[in-house]
């Protein structure tokens, strides 16, 4: 299971502009901390079956992704 940004595109444009803004001099310490504008929550049905763990209904009704 695993709670985290939907893209990692995103995540790697964000980091080029970090970059940027730390290369043209600016002190990393001052730069904000940002967080990924949506999440998804993504369960592996294979795996929780693998060590038997039974995953209860309502957790993968909110499930964005589920992995067979």
């Amino acid at each position: 299971m695993t709670y985290g940004p939907t893209s990692l595109r995103s995540i790697y444009v964000r980091l080029a502009s970090y970059i940027d803004r730390i290369l043209e001099g600016t002190n990393p310490g001052e730069l904000p901390v940002e967080q990924p504008a949506k999440l998804e929550l993504v369960i592996n049905l294979r795996a929780a079956r693998a060590i038997g763990l039974a995953i209860p209904q309502p957790l993968l009704l909110r499930a964005d992704r589920l992995i067979e």
